[in-house]
Order: structure tokens, then sequence, then C-alpha cells
């Protein structure tokens, strides 16, 4: 029986954050617009748990300023043809994968960046599930535009919310932030809302959260194999309920240089510029199921390498490209969370720069 591995895509599989790269290149001080939407994502999505409010949701509140400034689906399609930078090893690894696992990609990322990231990796576009959009169908007046850009310059000058360890209503925020988040609540659901582009709103669901656990529990429908043989990949809050759906139902979770909403969810951590290690990984969950696999990452060393039943070529490749220290792998704990968080943190940051690795 072949056993299921499901693997987000930013992080996992590429070094990119397409919304975040779209938005910054696009929208002056975009990167700025970005980061201060994205954090209020957070708020909402991790600490304020708003209904119907769902982790990734920046990806639809950041396009009506997208289409402002003139982006087109052409124009997000070659940005993320050109723009793509994988993580090393990652072709390999889900080649490897494919001939002993069902194979699929579960993203946030919108469908123009993963037909490109398919098309890069001769990879199966049916086996993805990403957030379906086209921005060519939404107009925009003159009047609206010049809104929208006027706004997007107003939040791209707002300070960085600022969220408190166990903030669970607004009163536990500072408060300028509340002040922030009602601003921001009064343009995305009052200002932008009642707009012709704020229709976008109702009608683009970006594939977080929730619609993560979706894809899992389909895929588990779709090739017939239990969540109990699944293991899953991520690094971020869009994975946090995906992550939850297959450990509730005895599959394996698995953070790749994740943040720490992936380290709190997750029960193994690899933290790599290379994705060999998930390929090692994998190769045991394929083969022994979960137990073993936890067991195998909790001895991870070179001599416990050398002494399994790892396929040889991939030990190989592992040891030609890490002659030295191994990359970290840990079974993450109540006792070291906290320190690994941090440490997968900083690392993230460093595979994926400072900007992109800061947001959730």
């Amino acid at each position: 029986m072949k056993r299921v591995f499901i693997s987000d895509c930013e992080g996992p599989i590429s070094r990119n954050d397409n919304a975040f790269e779209l938005t910054a290149h696009f929208v002056p001080n975009g990167d700025r617009l970005f980061t201060v939407i994205s954090r209020y994502d957070d708020v909402f999505a991790d600490f304020l748990k708003r209904p119907s409010y769902k982790a990734g949701d920046t990806l639809k509140l950041i396009l009506p300023f997208l289409k402002a400034y003139d982006v087109t689906d052409d124009k997000m399609r070659k940005f993320s043809a050109r723009n793509l930078v994988l993580i090393a090893g990652i072709k390999n690894t889900l080649d490897h994968l494919r001939k002993v696992a069902h194979v699929y990609v579960v993203s946030t990322s919108y469908e123009h960046y993963i037909m490109a990231l398919c098309q890069a990796l001769d990879f199966p576009y049916e086996n993805t599930y990403c957030t379906k959009l086209s921005l060519d169908q939404y107009h925009m007046t003159k009047e609206e535009k010049e809104k929208l850009q006027n706004i997007a310059k107003e939040i791209s000058q707002m300070p960085i919310i600022e969220i408190p360890f166990k903030a669970r209503v607004l009163n536990d925020f500072r408060e300028e932030d509340q002040k922030i988040i009602q601003r921001l609540d009064e343009i995305f659901w009052k200002e932008i809302a009642c707009t012709d582009c704020g229709r976008i709103f109702s009608e683009v669901n970006p594939v977080g959260g929730s619609e993560k656990a979706n894809a899992v529990e389909d895929i588990a429908k779709r090739t017939s194999v239990a969540l109990v043989d699944s293991m899953y990949v991520g690094d971020s809050i869009t994975d946090v309920e995906a992550f939850q759906v297959v450990k509730e139902n005895g599959g394996l979770t698995v953070s790749f240089n994740g943040n720490q909403y992936a380290i709190k969810n997750a029960e193994i951590a690899i933290l790599s510029e290379n994705s060999i290690v998930t390929s090692v990984i994998a190769d045991v969950f394929s083969r022994l199921g979960k137990q073993p696999t936890l067991s195998f990452a909790e001895n991870w060393s070179r001599n416990a390498l050398m002494k399994s039943s790892v396929n040889q070529s991939l030990l190989n490749g592992l040891f030609r490209l890490y002659p030295g220290e191994l990359p970290k792998v840990k079974i993450i704990t109540t006792q070291n969370m906290e320190n690994l968080a941090k440490e997968s943190t900083e690392f993230r940051k460093k595979v994926r720069g400072e900007a992109i690795g800061r947001l959730g």
C-alpha cells in the first residue's frame, strides 16, 4: 500500500512568498503594506478568532491594491515564473517520493504561481490545491483606483501590530495597536467592501487554515488512504489546522524551517537548506509508518543513519552534501518547543530572507 505525502508549497518546496513578492514589486512600499496586513491576519486567525476568518486571508485582502496598480493575470503568471526560487534538492525529493507514495501539494498560493511551480518541477497540477483567482474579471473605476492607492499609502505608514503572548480579546492589545486594528477593520470591511471590487472578499477563497484541513481530508478520499498513513509537511500559521487534522487521525506532522505556529503544532522539526532531509524522513514513513519514523527522528545521527534501512542513494546523497554536521532533525516536545521555535524561526529567515522569514 502506498502512503500519502502532502506538503505546503512556500517554505518546504520553494523559498518564495509569492504574494508578498507580487505586492512588493507592483505596489509602492508594497513590502510594508503586505507585512502590516499579514500581521492583522495573524491577529484574527490565531488570537481573536474572528468567525469565518482564517489564516491566509491576507491573500484576498491585498488583491484590491494589486488591481489598483494595474496587475493582471498575465503579469502575475509572468512574474511568478520569472521569480521562482526552489528549495535546493526539491525536484529530486518530489521525483523520489512520487515513486513510493501518493504526493500532493496544498498551498495558499495563487494558482498563477502554482502553475509556474508545477511546470518547473514537472509536477502534476491536478495533484495540487491552491487559491483560485482571475483578477481580470474585476473592474475598477479611476476614482476607486485613486482611493485604493491612497489607502495603500495609509496602511504602509502604519506601525506593525505587536501581538501579546496570550492575547484573546481586543483589550489585551496595546492601545495604539487597538486603534490600528479598528482602522483596518473600517478599511477592509466598510470602505473597500462597499466598492465594486470589494466582492473579491466574498468570491476569492484562499486555501489556508480550514481549507487546508479540508484539502487533506479530500486527498484521503481521492486516494482511499486513511490519514493515519499520511505525512504532512508545513511551515506556518496557514498549516496549523492541517497539522491538527492529520495528527488527530494518527498521521505524521513535520515542520520544515517552520515559524512558531508550525513548531507548536508539528511533531518533528527539520532545519535544513536542502530538502533531502525531507526525502529521508518521508522515505522511512512511506515504508514503515509513523512510530518507526518518530523513533528514527529521535535517534537522528550519522551512525544511526548508516545502520538504518533508508534508501541507499538517499543516504549517499545526504552524506555527500553534509560530510560534517548533519542538518537538525528534532522531535518537538513541550520542554524544547520554545527554544526550538526561536531557532527554527531564525533559520527560516536565513533560508528565505528576513522579510519573508518573519511573516506568519
